[in-house]
């Protein structure tokens, strides 16, 4: 007999439990039932249900009712409870009112599975701020004049205009006076005439020549620097980039540009240079004076040849503008558009300048 009732005990428990755990409970409380207008306030809305549940809670807009308007809602907390068999949902609605009345606040709904639970009803007391009108000045006297402080970003387009004004006045009296004197627009340009390739490997060859640098026991920077030389009056003599390729490819494609057969000191010069920069070879003084020479006697084979009766470049153009009647158009319509430009800047700065000060 007690055994059976001890089993009808724990049945009961275990209904009770499954019940309280599936109970939903749904509580609204606002944290100020009075307010002034213009203030806010807050109501809480708690949904307490099992974790197994979907819930949906109220869509609301901008109005919770009539003459209460909802300035903010925020996002639902969720808080997990009897070993996450539990949630604990809360979300807040900020509400505020510009009427002084009492309102009713009606319950708000909450659908769990499909099934609508409500909270109890609220209110809200709103106060209007009273105001002596006998006394208008009691509290708050005529306010004086005050000073805009200084802040760059007023003067910022003002400096601007400022300058950019300046430029173009300047712009403008250069042409007034260009043509007052009947001056060309554009001065003298001048134009370097360009060194033939022959000259210039002639005057760093006569520069290794001074360093001696063969004499001082330095025989790799020698042909190093004889060796670029060539190959730099090569590139610019025959096109093509002598810089980027190897000795034999050089010899080879002086045969194939030119048909030079008779290579056989430069390819000397060459082979030396290649010896002593990469098997450490140490030529005698007389093999380095004749590499020189072949350096130069291939110069001088090889360089342009200058036509007779070749007119002379010219080392500097004169732009003389020859005043048309279009031309004059053009400058008068100019100083027209540049003299506009700057009494409009003007008139804009000195009335940014008035209003500022």
């Amino acid at each position: 007999m007690n055994r059976n009732v001890f089993l009808i005990l724990l049945l009961l428990l275990s209904i009770t439990n499954r019940v309280v755990a599936q109970a939903v409970t749904v509580e609204a409380q606002i944290d100020s039932s009075q307010i002034w207008i213009g203030e806010q306030a807050k109501i809480q809305l708690q949904v307490a249900m099992d974790s197994k549940q979907n819930v949906s809670f109220p869509q609301l807009t901008d109005t919770l009712v009539r003459g209460v308007e909802i300035v903010e809602i925020s996002k639902i907390d969720t808080q997990y409870l009897n070993d996450k068999q539990r949630l604990l949902l809360t979300q807040e609605y900020t509400i505020t009112s510009f009427d002084s009345a009492l309102y009713y606040l009606p319950p708000l709904s909450v659908m769990v599975d499909n099934k609508e639970y409500k909270s109890k009803a609220l209110a809200l007391k709103v106060y209007s701020i009273p105001v002596d009108t006998l006394n208008p000045d009691h509290f708050f006297g005529q306010k004086t004049i005050m000073k805009a402080p200084f802040t760059w970003e007023d003067w910022r387009g003002v400096i601007g205009l400022s300058l950019l004004g300046i430029s173009l006045l300047a712009l403008l009296v250069y042409l007034i006076i260009r043509i007052r004197d009947n001056q060309p627009i554009i001065k003298r340009v001048k134009i370097e005439p360009k060194v033939p390739p022959h000259i210039l490997a002639m005057k760093h060859i006569e520069k290794v020549k001074e360093e001696k640098s063969w004499q001082k026991n330095q025989p790799k920077e020698y042909y190093t620097e004889l060796t670029d030389i060539i190959r730099i009056y090569i590139k610019d003599r025959f096109g093509f980039n002598a810089l980027e390729m190897t000795s034999s490819e050089i010899i080879d494609k002086l045969m194939e540009t030119k048909g030079k057969d008779n290579l056989s000191e430069l390819r000397s010069l060459f082979q030396t240079s290649d010896l002593v920069k990469f098997a450490k070879h140490n030529p005698l003084i007389n093999e380095n004076d004749a590499n020189l020479i072949h350096a130069i006697e291939f110069i001088n084979e090889t360089k342009e040849d200058e036509e007779e009766n070749q007119k002379p470049q010219p080392t500097e153009i004169t732009i003389i503008e020859k005043r048309s009647l279009r031309t004059k158009i053009i400058l008068a319509c100019g100083i027209l558009i540049l003299s506009l430009s700057i009494i409009m800047i003007i008139v804009y700065v000195i009335t940014r300048l008035v209003n500022l000060l």
